[in-house]
Order: C-alpha cells, then sequence, then structure tokens
C-alpha cells in the first residue's frame, strides 16, 4: 500500500461536475472522513494479495484506498449514473472492475469467479439502511466463499448484529450471522457527520470473520427453527414451534426441547447460538423426516 494517498475532488464538486445529485431512493449517503475510510481499509487487514469484493462504491473514494491495498477489487454499483464519476477517480488503478447492477439480483458467485478465479474473497460495504439485511444474508447464504466482510451498516443494525442472549436487541439475525461468522465486532462508530448528506443515524463499521461455509441443510434447519421462535417472541418455544410446525405432534416437539436440553418454557431470545444448533438437530432427528426441507 502506498504512503500517501491520492487527491480526489470531494463529493460535492464530483456530483456538481457531472451534474448529478444524491438519490434517496438509493439510500445515497457519501462517506467523506478520511479517517474513517483508512479505518475500514485497516479492517479489512489487507496485504497486496487479496481478493475484494465492494458492494456499493458510490464516488469511488473507497475504492481507490482499496484497490491501492488489494490485488484486485470487484465493485457491484447499482446506480449507472455514476459511471463518468468511478472512471474518472479510478482511471490509474487497472486492478478495479465496475459490474454495474443491483448486488441482490447479480449472480454474485459467477462474477467473483470470473474477476477473482477461486480466490477467497474479502466483502468490504458501505451499505444502504434499506438494504443492508437482504444483502448481508445475501453474502451469507448464497455468495463467494468469503473469509471476511467489513460493513458499515445503521447503529441499529450494529447492535443486533453484537448482541447477546436475553437483551432486547438480540433476534434471528443476531443467530444468523452468528451461525456464520466466528467473531462479530465493532470496529468503529461513525457519526451522521461523515456522509455527505447527512443520513439521521449513526452508524458504525463492523468486521465479521466467517467461519469455513457451514452445511447447507444445516443451516437450513437452523433457520426454520429460529424463524419459528423470534416469529412469536413472546411465547415461549415450545408454543411458538408448536404454531409455526403446522401439523406437527405438540408431545414430540416438547421431547426435542428436552433432548437438547431447552427447557419448553424458555423463549427464543435466552437461547446461545449453540443451543439453537442442538435444538434444530433435535428437531430434524424427531420430528422432521431426515431430509427435512
Amino acid at each position: 500500500m502506498t504512503e500517501s494517498q491520492p487527491s480526489v475532488p470531494s463529493a460535492a464538486e464530483l456530483l456538481r461536475r457531472y451534474a448529478l445529485h444524491p438519490k434517496k431512493s438509493l439510500g445515497q449517503h457519501f462517506l467523506v472522513d478520511d479517517r474513517i475510510l483508512e479505518r475500514i481499509v485497516a479492517a479489512a487487514d489487507l496485504s497486496g494479495r487479496e481478493a475484494v469484493l465492494e458492494i456499493g462504491p458510490g464516488l469511488g473514494a473507497l475504492t481507490l484506498r482499496l484497490a491501492q491495498a488489494a490485488w484486485r477489487v470487484l465493485a457491484v454499483e447499482k446506480d449507472r449514473a455514476l459511471q463518468p464519476v468511478l472512471s474518472e477517480v479510478l482511471r490509474d488503478f487497472g486492478n478495479v472492475q465496475v459490474c454495474w447492477g443491483d448486488v441482490l439480483e447479480v449472480d454474485l458467485p459467477r462474477i467473483c469467479e470470473d474477476a477473482f478465479g477461486s480466490r477467497t474473497v474479502r466483502v468490504v460495504a458501505n451499505l444502504p439502511y434499506y438494504v443492508t439485511t437482504p444483502v448481508m444474508m445475501k453474502l451469507l447464504e448464497a455468495g463467494p466463499v468469503i473469509d471476511r466482510m467489513v460493513l458499515m451498516v445503521q447503529r441499529e443494525v450494529a447492535d443486533r448484529l453484537t448482541a447477546q442472549p436475553g437483551t432486547k436487541t438480540y433476534g434471528a439475525l443476531t443467530v444468523a450471522v452468528q451461525w456464520f461468522a466466528e467473531k462479530v465486532e465493532s470496529v468503529a462508530r461513525v457519526p451522521a457527520s461523515c456522509f455527505w448528506p447527512r443520513p439521521e443515524v449513526d452508524s458504525v463499521v463492523v468486521r465479521l470473520d466467517l467461519r469455513p461455509r457451514p452445511d447447507p441443510e444445516m443451516s437450513r434447519r437452523l433457520s426454520r427453527v429460529v424463524r419459528a421462535g423470534f416469529g412469536q417472541r413472546r411465547k415461549t418455544l415450545l408454543n411458538a414451534l408448536s404454531h409455526a410446525l403446522a401439523g406437527r405432534d405438540r408431545a414430540s416437539i416438547a421431547q426435542a426441547l428436552r433432548d437438547a436440553g431447552v427447557a419448553p418454557d424458555r423463549r427464543a431470545e435466552t437461547l446461545s447460538l449453540e443451543e439453537f444448533t442442538r435444538l434444530a438437530q433435535a428437531l430434524a432427528d424427531g420430528v422432521y423426516p431426515k431430509s427435512m426441507p
């Protein structure tokens, strides 16, 4: 990585030059604080050999820093109006490829294989608030093989990602992310003043160090149980599961809870990831057929 960053026009100047305006419909708030940009790159821990997938390069301020620090960068951007801006900002970097499209519709494994071959991917993204959860889950469940994700998310989402059992912020998203990530940590709090235009809420940079890809069948089992448990989180697990798993015998569900070492009168928000995993396996062994969808 070079010692100094190239001079880049400000966000306001770039938009003015190309007669563009931030689009509320796309949740466009451009990060303009150099210190936070540097902390994001530092959290990605790049040594010049990594393949990086960036979601939402925007005006390219983070992209060019990633290009300096990584082997190759693939940036997925939905707003084609930003093409002349990115062409200007990234003109000196031959290791950056921009894929124009909606990340929720793009075939991520295919484009990453085309860009990186069989390399493991590191994800860096400043996610629009309105698509944070679906993008995150797509990356975790059906994306390329990823070893680390460094994401800018709304502070409320960061609280949910790092929540502990028994707290109000602990929920289905917490368990799902912790199933895929062996470590989830907040890296930096980002005040709204670090963006232009300024959003109404603060953000947090979070880093997820991922496990080797979990078994898909077990992932489906766990997801179904977690959704059922948190779908009616005020109910006991026995009642919530009996309601959600229509047609299943209540007594056998109670037995599966006992087999998993989970009291039937507990609520989903009190279970750890390990307990949810045991419960999902017990339900698969006792209530569901082996090929449970």
